[in-house]
């Protein structure tokens, strides 16, 4: 089959075309695609749909009796995996980042845990995701990155939690650091934070009234981000007086 063909199947008398179509009440009905028409869609040959179908590359199709129908997040993974491709991934790269990214926790499963008050959030597509860093999504950079909770999932869309941590992060790796060291700093980072934050909660909360917490918040901060700038001009200038 010539790749792009879309032979006659007689689909458009089937009535999931009239609904797809999105005639009468004004709803869209999700759409669903033959494998044909699927392959159409992706711009790839049926044969191609299929061998990424048994690579587990794409999810299973939705079966009715003999009919394997297909919707539009198989579309979009398709997509995706052309993104991939392009940006120089391999399938067995794919794979691999499509296990790490299935197994991670998805936004629905952190949306009871406290969302960060002052951090912006960034949604991105794998393919944005790889643009930011460039030849270092690996399935053991998302994996490790899933696992500290930078990148949770949902859907065909990953969202990072913080716009500040990918934006640095991004700069630390276009600088020559390894992702993987970025990740692992990351890790060390965060539980030295967690110990200061605990240490200023503490020491807040057996002084001051519960309800200033949040009022008092900046003033750990700057003690915080004051002591971290002397630290480093002690570690990068030693012969600086006072340092």
């Amino acid at each position: 089959m010539a790749e792009g063909s879309r032979p006659e199947t007689g689909a458009q008398d089937d009535p999931r075309e009239a609904a797809n179509d999105g005639a009468g009440d004004g709803a869209t009905a999700p759409r669903e695609y033959r494998m044909d028409e699927l392959a159409a869609a992706a711009g790839i040959t049926v044969r191609t749909l299929r061998f990424y179908r048994e690579r587990g590359l794409i999810p299973p199709p939705r079966r009715e009796g003999r009919i394997a129908w297909y919707d539009d997040d198989h579309l979009a993974r398709l997509r995706t995996i052309a993104a991939l491709l392009e940006r120089g991934h391999t399938l067995n790269g794919i794979a691999d980042l499509t296990t790490a990214f299935e197994s991670g926790r998805n936004v629905r499963e952190v949306l009871a845990l406290p969302a960060p008050s002052e951090e912006e959030p960034v949604r991105l597509t794998p393919e944005e995701l790889a643009d930011h860093f460039a030849g270092e999504v690996t399935a053991e950079n998302l994996a490790a990155a899933l696992d500290l909770g930078y990148l949770v999932t949902d859907g065909e869309e990953i969202i990072h939690i913080s716009r500040r941590l990918l934006d640095v992060s991004a700069a630390l790796v276009r600088e020559g650091v390894p992702l993987a060291e970025v990740l692992k700093a990351g890790a060390r980072v965060r539980e030295h934070a967690d110990a200061l934050a605990a240490l200023f909660t503490e020491l807040l909360r057996a002084h001051t009234a519960e309800d200033d917490l949040g009022r008092l918040r900046p003033l750990a901060k700057s003690v915080v981000e004051a002591e971290l700038s002397m630290a480093l001009d002690r570690r990068l200038n030693p012969g600086k007086p006072g340092s």
